[in-house]
Protein backbone atom coordinates (compact mmCIF):
# COMPACT_ATOMS: atom_id res chain seq x y z
CA UNK A 1 0.00 0.00 0.00
CA UNK A 2 2.65 2.42 1.00
CA UNK A 3 4.96 1.83 -2.28
CA UNK A 4 1.16 2.82 -4.46
CA UNK A 5 1.21 5.95 -2.12
CA UNK A 6 4.59 6.72 -2.95
CA UNK A 7 3.88 6.54 -6.94
CA UNK A 8 0.74 8.12 -6.46
CA UNK A 9 2.55 10.99 -4.54
CA UNK A 10 5.40 11.02 -7.32
CA UNK A 11 2.80 11.47 -10.15
CA UNK A 12 0.97 14.17 -8.06
CA UNK A 13 3.87 16.10 -7.40
CA UNK A 14 4.87 16.37 -11.04
CA UNK A 15 0.78 16.85 -11.97
CA UNK A 16 1.06 19.95 -9.82
CA UNK A 17 4.57 21.35 -11.43
CA UNK A 18 3.96 20.71 -15.08
CA UNK A 19 0.02 22.02 -14.80
CA UNK A 20 1.27 25.15 -13.10
CA UNK A 21 3.96 25.34 -15.54
CA UNK A 22 1.64 24.99 -18.18
CA UNK A 23 -0.75 27.44 -17.08
CA UNK A 24 2.05 29.79 -16.39
CA UNK A 25 3.01 29.34 -20.15
CA UNK A 26 0.39 27.98 -22.37
CA UNK A 27 -2.39 29.37 -20.53
CA UNK A 28 -1.22 32.40 -18.96
CA UNK A 29 -2.48 32.20 -16.16
CA UNK A 30 -0.03 33.64 -13.29
CA UNK A 31 -2.20 32.82 -10.18
CA UNK A 32 -3.52 29.41 -11.18
CA UNK A 33 0.38 28.73 -11.88
CA UNK A 34 1.24 29.70 -8.48
CA UNK A 35 -2.13 27.66 -6.98
CA UNK A 36 -0.75 24.34 -8.99
CA UNK A 37 2.94 25.11 -7.75
CA UNK A 38 2.56 25.40 -4.28
CA UNK A 39 0.48 21.89 -4.19
CA UNK A 40 3.58 20.49 -5.06
CA UNK A 41 5.02 20.54 -1.45
CA UNK A 42 1.54 19.62 -0.04
CA UNK A 43 2.15 16.47 -1.63
CA UNK A 44 4.70 15.55 0.51
CA UNK A 45 3.22 16.62 3.92
CA UNK A 46 0.44 14.42 2.41
CA UNK A 47 2.80 11.46 2.43
CA UNK A 48 3.78 11.75 5.31
CA UNK A 49 1.09 11.85 6.85
CA UNK A 50 -0.42 8.70 5.28
CA UNK A 51 2.85 6.96 6.14
CA UNK A 52 2.39 8.40 10.21
CA UNK A 53 -1.52 6.69 9.48
CA UNK A 54 -0.36 3.70 8.68
CA UNK A 55 2.21 3.02 10.82
CA UNK A 56 0.34 4.23 13.97
CA UNK A 57 -2.86 2.33 12.61
CA UNK A 58 -0.53 -0.77 13.88
CA UNK A 59 1.26 -1.20 10.35
CA UNK A 60 4.80 -2.95 10.51
CA UNK A 61 7.30 -0.85 8.82
CA UNK A 62 8.92 -2.26 5.83
CA UNK A 63 11.52 -0.80 3.30
CA UNK A 64 8.20 1.29 1.29
CA UNK A 65 8.21 3.45 4.64
CA UNK A 66 12.09 4.27 4.30
CA UNK A 67 11.94 4.17 1.04
CA UNK A 68 8.75 7.41 2.15
CA UNK A 69 11.07 9.22 4.23
CA UNK A 70 13.47 9.23 1.92
CA UNK A 71 11.50 10.98 -1.22
CA UNK A 72 10.12 13.20 1.06
CA UNK A 73 13.72 14.26 1.97
CA UNK A 74 15.01 14.30 -1.83
CA UNK A 75 11.28 16.38 -2.64
CA UNK A 76 12.08 18.92 0.20
CA UNK A 77 16.34 19.45 0.00
CA UNK A 78 16.07 19.65 -4.45
CA UNK A 79 12.54 20.30 -5.37
CA UNK A 80 12.63 23.93 -5.72
CA UNK A 81 15.83 23.07 -8.14
CA UNK A 82 13.55 20.52 -9.88
CA UNK A 83 10.76 23.02 -10.64
CA UNK A 84 13.49 25.87 -11.45
CA UNK A 85 14.55 23.27 -13.89
CA UNK A 86 11.44 22.17 -15.42
CA UNK A 87 10.52 26.42 -15.71
CA UNK A 88 13.52 26.97 -17.76
CA UNK A 89 12.66 24.21 -20.24
CA UNK A 90 8.91 25.50 -20.58
CA UNK A 91 10.63 29.01 -20.95
CA UNK A 92 12.45 27.68 -23.82
CA UNK A 93 10.23 25.84 -25.31
CA UNK A 94 7.00 28.60 -24.85
CA UNK A 95 8.54 31.78 -25.02
CA UNK A 96 11.72 31.40 -26.42
CA UNK A 97 14.24 32.21 -23.63
CA UNK A 98 17.80 30.85 -24.16
CA UNK A 99 18.56 27.04 -23.00
CA UNK A 100 20.62 27.51 -19.55
CA UNK A 101 24.46 27.13 -20.58
CA UNK A 102 25.66 23.74 -20.28
CA UNK A 103 28.12 24.13 -16.65
CA UNK A 104 31.75 23.22 -17.14
CA UNK A 105 34.75 23.87 -14.84
CA UNK A 106 34.88 25.40 -11.63
CA UNK A 107 30.59 26.07 -12.29
CA UNK A 108 30.39 22.67 -12.29
CA UNK A 109 32.33 21.62 -10.20
CA UNK A 110 30.11 24.60 -7.38
CA UNK A 111 27.33 22.98 -8.85
CA UNK A 112 28.82 19.17 -7.29
CA UNK A 113 29.04 20.93 -4.14
CA UNK A 114 25.98 22.27 -3.82
CA UNK A 115 24.59 18.85 -5.24
CA UNK A 116 26.14 17.43 -2.15
CA UNK A 117 24.77 20.16 0.59
CA UNK A 118 20.82 19.41 -0.95
CA UNK A 119 21.63 15.68 -0.62
CA UNK A 120 23.14 16.57 2.89
CA UNK A 121 20.06 18.42 3.49
CA UNK A 122 17.77 15.48 2.35
CA UNK A 123 19.19 12.83 3.92
CA UNK A 124 18.71 14.82 7.00
CA UNK A 125 15.11 15.18 6.31
CA UNK A 126 15.00 11.43 5.75
CA UNK A 127 17.03 10.72 8.95
CA UNK A 128 14.69 13.12 11.22
CA UNK A 129 11.19 11.31 9.67
CA UNK A 130 12.75 7.77 10.08
CA UNK A 131 13.72 8.79 14.18
CA UNK A 132 10.04 10.38 14.08
CA UNK A 133 8.61 7.45 12.74
CA UNK A 134 10.00 5.43 14.76
CA UNK A 135 9.64 7.14 18.47
CA UNK A 136 6.05 8.17 17.52
CA UNK A 137 5.11 4.36 16.70
CA UNK A 138 7.11 3.48 20.15
CA UNK A 139 7.45 -0.28 18.72
CA UNK A 140 10.54 -1.44 18.01
CA UNK A 141 10.07 -4.93 16.53
CA UNK A 142 7.56 -3.00 14.61
CA UNK A 143 9.55 -0.15 13.27
CA UNK A 144 12.97 -2.42 12.92
CA UNK A 145 13.05 -1.66 9.32
CA UNK A 146 13.71 1.79 9.22
CA UNK A 147 16.62 1.32 11.53
CA UNK A 148 18.40 -0.42 8.43
CA UNK A 149 18.12 2.77 6.05
CA UNK A 150 20.14 4.80 8.19
CA UNK A 151 23.24 3.03 6.64
CA UNK A 152 21.54 3.98 3.17
CA UNK A 153 21.52 7.32 3.82
CA UNK A 154 24.91 7.78 4.77
CA UNK A 155 25.47 6.03 1.64
CA UNK A 156 23.92 8.01 -0.79
CA UNK A 157 25.12 11.44 0.96
CA UNK A 158 28.86 9.49 0.48
CA UNK A 159 28.41 8.99 -3.55
CA UNK A 160 27.00 12.62 -3.99
CA UNK A 161 30.56 13.72 -1.58
CA UNK A 162 32.72 11.49 -3.65
CA UNK A 163 31.14 13.02 -7.50
CA UNK A 164 31.75 16.01 -6.11
CA UNK A 165 35.73 15.00 -5.17
CA UNK A 166 35.85 13.58 -8.25
CA UNK A 167 35.07 17.15 -10.05
CA UNK A 168 36.86 19.26 -7.76
CA UNK A 169 40.13 16.84 -8.70
CA UNK A 170 39.28 16.89 -12.28
CA UNK A 171 37.05 19.48 -13.54
CA UNK A 172 34.57 19.00 -16.14
CA UNK A 173 36.24 19.65 -19.45
CA UNK A 174 34.46 22.05 -21.93
CA UNK A 175 32.77 20.39 -25.24
CA UNK A 176 35.10 21.18 -28.26
CA UNK A 177 34.21 23.84 -30.74
CA UNK A 178 32.90 22.36 -33.89
CA UNK A 179 33.67 24.73 -36.80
Amino acid sequence: MVLGLIIACEVAFWLAVFGGLLARYVAHRPRLSIVLLLLAPVVDVVLLVLVTVDLLGGGTASWHHGLAALYIGISIAYGHRMIAWADAKFATRFQGAAPRPKLTGTAYTIACWKDAARTLLAVAIAAAILGGLIFIVGAPERTEELGGFFPLLGLILGIDVLWAVSYTIWPKQSAPVKG
